[in-house]
């Protein structure tokens, strides 16, 4: 420190002219060091010519190119007041040369950064007491370089960049203010921090009129569309982790909601909850948040003034099973699947009585449809014997067009008719028909008579009661053995594990698509027949949406496809960075729902012209939405040697450094070893289980020296066999700094066994995502190629994934969302191949890396330690030989070592005098280092939402007092300036752009033309059975037209002539007298299609 500020104090003109400089300023690679020793070299001086940067002669060699962005663009003057500006010119290098030695200027401030290159090289020439050039194994540097090699602006350190960090899996993510594979997406709401939403998590969606509703953990939450570009008024208080969100009202607190339905024609939304209950909610909510809340009322989640929405009419439709899928009918009857393979029917006759009832008649309504209840596989169980599969009903979904309904489990489907509510088939996911006779279990058996003392039937046929003769269930038994075996087969040849059913839904024309595990999406026609296989993505198919000619399917990869209705893919995109859980249409979007609770809005149009227009409208007004934010982070580093370490060692370790940071994290290397201890820790591994109580303790101690509860909180930790890693914020910035995920990799004894191997931090900060990996290397001088290979193996393999709570585990808040089996939870699945710390915009490695000195006895190295000669003993480093090669920790950055090295010393010894004099002599190395990676492609990159991760070095030393292990620990302190988007903002330019762009608006109108059709009628009578032809002809040449017959309402025709009062009919549903064939369906172009109405026998005469 003291020689640092030395440094500074030697040129005041230099920080007089840094003063208006950013707060974190650029600091670059540190390539090589002068061998001048004990003497340091002399570039800090302007008089001293024997250091300078001079042109190459062309007739050297060929000049080496440099890269640097050259697409350059000042800020305009609002941008320089929001921002402290960084000049990322030469005069910016921080030395002293002369001017006539440096190259011309290149415009500052940039913000677009493009590959490009400098016409002039240059190269640095070292001189030894005289003008010799650098040694032949030095080339010439690039501007970069030069730049970098003698550090950054004041405050800051030198760096020294490893070789190979621009290519394959070292290559720095790719950022943008707008991404350019996907269409600009609408956030709704963005990613929360998982921590907020303990008890709320998003469970599914649904859209009704123009509005969107989404279920929850704890109730529902709706947004209306017309306000989604807004904000949150002024002084408006809302729930953590949802500030940037559209404007939304939660209802009260109920159970847990797995699933949405929408009735149109009377305003409703129906949920189905975990405690069994469905409860209707009125569309017609409000969000705004100036009403005052209800006495006793208790919002789960929107602003503190808008109080929370209540339910409607609500009945216990399972007795202690949840409902787990829900359907509204074409005759609008509300179908619910629940556990043990129920289903049971809610006739539209009961609801529109139950919903003519006032608020006070409220208990009579619930009695009422409690009672109305068809339990479909009551109907359908003979004497006990049931070919319906006990199963989960998961999925329900309407086939309008033919008047039928699809209920699945895993790995079988059903079809019923809707109209007289027959089972038609069961089949597998192979497509072949069922066989399977269930029996009921006792708990099945007495529910089973209660139903019947409730059941009121109005199905027309009549099941059969006879009894089952000894033959018939010898044959039953048989044909169930034979099914079995067959299943069995099936299993060995389609892998059913990986081809689960974990999504169905129903298109327009008829078609029923469903998605499997292994990525497979087959097409079946409406009777259950297969038709075709398309397999576009290896991850496991989450949800499918249909709507007009598209069919979306999103992925647990977080992918997104679109795909036209014959299966053929029309675009792709990576919509989230979790799983896409559920999906649905609403206005002229379609809304993704990822696992971790963030919410997308699609345009309906894309991929198309419509993506380019909006994408290139919101990259010009970047600035306006770009926010730059500036944390310290305290990183430390301590193989331990199974010791506990005394306060005074701590405190002066972290605890003088951690006053001036926002964020510590610690890495402990040796805090347990021992076979016994290693063997029961990779026991324990295998099971899911980690901690001991040496590294409890340090975490409590630690915990204890940073003043954790008051000043700090514990963010998460892990621990593989003696290797602990753990990190704290401060509380201020805890509302910033969350969803930290785990990892280890163990690397001793072949991978298996943590001796040796790291262990791994992830955690959003501002919404960038930083990993800190604590690793322990091979040991032993020539063991450079294993250490090579452990750092290569770490990297690579390093998965992250929420780490399991209690003493060691990281801080996170639990949730009940389920995702199917083979779901990663962590949402972090780059289907590209690359490891995950390749994804992340920062990365820290710390520990005990055990690299040594090489070419050079212990003699020597303490009388160069003694010295103070680091420049020298730099230079026999194995890691940064091994980096500059680019054999390890490619593309990293580490700052200028100018401490002793921190191995070997004997135990309690104080001072340099302290290393090791026992009989190995171990030659002394700098074995514990830091390093690290941010978002920077070149040095001279400046935070923007392109790079948005810039860091500097304040702080890189070893705390040589301390004398409670054979290691020194080593502390880092970084000054990082991180480039995050106010999605409030953008999405209100979002809305702006939208609104008043000519091109934009012109494509949007173009696209909602309807085509031009003839109805043939518009009065049909029937009676006595009749059947009536309805002709639809879709005049367009060029486009398809899609059509839906729905039945808005009814009355029927008094002996007197005169009409009776118009009734509306549940979610436009067609009463049980009348049929439709086909209700729904595409017109190509230029084609008729028939439509058959036909009067049933149900009732007298009526006319629509």
């Amino acid at each position: 420190m003291e020689e640092r500020k030395e440094e500074e104090d030697a040129d005041p003109a230099r920080r007089r002219g840094d003063a208006g400089r950013r707060n974190v300023p650029r600091k670059h690679s540190l390539d090589d060091d002068a061998r001048v020793c004990p003497s340091p070299p002399h570039l800090a001086s302007s008089n001293d010519s024997s250091s300078s940067i001079d042109a190459l002669p062309s007739a050297a060699g060929a000049p080496r190119a440099f890269s640097y962005p050259h697409n350059h663009s000042s800020p305009p003057p609002s941008y320089q007041k929001q921002r402290h500006q960084h000049s990322s010119s030469v005069e910016d290098i921080r030395f002293s040369l002369p001017h006539h030695n440096l190259p011309p200027p290149f415009p500052s401030s940039q913000y677009h950064h493009a590959g490009g290159s400098f016409g002039n090289p240059f190269a640095v020439d070292r001189h030894e007491g005289g003008s010799s050039s650098l040694s032949d194994g030095d080339e010439a540097l690039t501007l970069e370089l030069a730049m970098s090699q003698y550090g950054g602006a004041p405050g800051t350190i030198p760096e020294f960049i490893g070789s190979g960090g621009g290519s394959g899996i070292f290559r720095v993510p790719l950022r943008a203010a707008m991404h350019p594979g996907r269409p600009p997406a609408l956030e709704v709401r963005p990613h929360p921090l998982r921590k907020t939403q303990a008890g709320s998590f998003l469970r599914t969606i649904i859209c009704a009129r123009s509005q969107l509703w989404t279920g929850l953990e704890s109730g529902l939450r709706v947004w209306n569309l017309k306000d989604v570009f807004k904000g949150w008024g002024p002084g408006t208080m809302v729930k953590r982790g949802d500030e940037e969100s559209s404007p939304f009202r939660d209802s009260c607190r109920t159970s847990p909601t797995l699933c949405l339905a929408v009735d149109a024609a009377n305003g409703l939304i129906w949920s189905g909850h975990k405690d069994g209950k469905i409860r209707s909610w009125k569309m017609d909510q409000s969000t705004t948040v100036n009403a005052a809340p209800d006495d006793g009322a208790c919002a789960i989640g929107a602003a503190a003034g808008a109080p929370p929405f209540r339910e409607g009419l609500s009945w216990q439709a399972h007795q202690r099973s949840p409902v787990l899928s829900m359907v509204m009918t074409s005759y609008g009857e509300i179908w619910s699947g629940s556990e043990g393979g129920i289903i049971k029917v809610w006739p539209s006759d009961a609801i529109e009585k139950a919903l003519s009832f006032t608020v006070e008649e409220r208990h009579m309504a619930t009695l009422l449809i409690e009672r109305s209840y068809i339990d479909l596989r009551s109907q359908i169980t003979v004497n006990g014997v049931c070919t319906l599969p006990a199963v989960e009903v998961k999925y329900m979904a309407s086939d309008i067009c033919r008047s039928k309904v699809w209920s699945a489990g895993s790995l079988s489907f059903a079809i019923w008719d809707s109209h007289t509510r027959d089972l038609l088939k069961v089949f597998g996911i192979d497509g072949q028909v069922e066989t399977r006779v269930d029996l009921p279990s006792v708990q099945d058996q007495s529910s089973e008579e209660e139903m019947k003392t409730k059941v009121v039937s109005s199905s027309k046929k009549e099941k059969s009661q006879s009894s089952v003769s000894f033959f018939q269930r010898s044959r039953n038994a048989l044909m169930g053995a034979a099914d079995a075996v067959r299943r069995v087969a099936v299993k060995g040849t389609l892998s059913e594990d990986n081809r689960r059913t974990e999504a169905l839904a129903v298109s327009i024309d008829g078609m029923i698509w469903t998605g499997c595990t292994n990525g497979s999406l087959i097409q079946w026609d409406g009777n259950g027949n297969r038709l075709q296989e398309f397999q576009h993505h290896s991850s496991s198919i989450q949800c499918i949406c249909t709507y007009g000619p598209r069919l979306w399917v999103g992925y647990v990869s977080g992918r997104v496809q679109v795909l036209d209705l014959d299966g053929n893919m029309l675009g792709e995109w990576i919509a989230h960075s979790s799983p896409v859980i559920k999906m649905a249409i609403g206005g002229s979007y379609m809304f993704t729902l990822a696992h971790h609770g963030g919410i997308r809005g699609w345009n309906i149009r894309s991929p198309g012209p419509f993506d380019d227009l909006l994408r290139s409208e919101l990259v010009n007004k970047e600035l306006s939405y770009t926010k730059i934010e500036n944390l310290k982070i305290l990183a430390g580093t301590w193989n331990v040697g199974q010791e506990r370490a005394s306060h005074d060692s701590l405190i002066s370790w972290l605890g003088s450094a951690a006053s001036e940071v926002g964020l510590v994290v610690v890495g402990l290397q040796e805090v347990e070893m021992g076979a016994g201890f290693l063997a029961m820790a990779a026991a324990k591994e295998t099971v899911g289980l980690e901690g001991s109580a040496n590294g409890q303790w340090w975490l409590d101690t630690v915990g204890k020296t940073l003043d954790e509860g008051t000043s700090f909180q514990r963010l998460g930790s892990r621990q593989l066999a003696g290797l602990l890693i753990a990190a704290w914020a401060r509380k201020n910035l805890r509302s910033h700094i969350g969803d930290v995920d785990a990892a280890a990799v163990p690397c001793g004894f072949g991978r298996a066994i943590g001796n040796k191997g790291a262990v791994g931090l992830r955690m959003r900060v501002y919404d960038r995502i930083i990993c800190f990996v604590n690793c322990h290397f091979a040991a032993h001088l020539e063991a450079v190629s294993r250490r090579n290979a452990d750092f290569d193996y770490v990297y690579r393999t390093m998965a992250f994934s929420r780490p399991t709570t209690g003493l060691h585990g990281a801080a996170a808040g639990p949730t009940s969302v389920q995702l199917h089996r083979g779901v990663n939870v962590t949402g972090s699945q780059p289907d590209d191949g690359k490891p995950e710390l390749s994804e992340a915009d920062m990365v820290v490695f710390l520990g005990d890396f055990n690299y040594r000195l090489h070419g050079i006895s212990y003699d020597e190295a303490r009388d160069m330690v003694s010295q103070r000669c680091f420049d020298w003993l730099r230079e026999k480093d194995q890691l940064r030989a091994e980096m500059k090669a680019g054999k390890v920790f490619q593309g990293m950055r580490e700052g200028q070592i100018k401490f002793p090295p921190t191995y070997k010393f004997e135990r309690h010894q104080p001072g340099l005098s302290g290393y090791d004099s026992s009989e190995k002599k171990r030659i002394p190395a700098w074995c514990d280092r830091i390093l690290y990676r941010d978002s920077r492609s070149i040095s001279v990159a400046e935070c923007s939402l392109q790079c948005p991760v810039v860091s500097s070095i304040m702080l890189y030393e070893a705390c040589m007092d301390v004398t409670d292990s054979d290691h020194k620990p080593v502390r880092c302190i970084f000054c990082v300036e991180i480039a995050r988007v106010d999605e409030s903002i953008r999405r209100q330019k979002y809305g702006e752009i939208i609104a008043s762009n000519e091109k934009i608006r012109s494509l949007l109108e173009v696209s909602c033309a309807v085509p031009e059709t003839i109805v043939s009628t518009n009065n049909i009578i029937l009676q006595d059975q009749d059947t009536s032809i309805l002709r639809i002809t879709n005049k367009c040449e060029k486009y398809e037209a899609i059509f839906q017959i729905i039945c808005e309402g009814q009355s029927t025709n008094k002996e007197d002539g005169n009409a009776s009062e118009f009734r509306a009919r549940c979610s436009f549903g067609f009463p049980v007298w009348l049929e439709v064939q086909p209700a729904a369906g595409i017109i190509e172009p230029g084609q008729t299609i028939e439509v058959s109405v036909q009067h049933d026998d149900y009732f007298t005469q009526e006319e629509l």
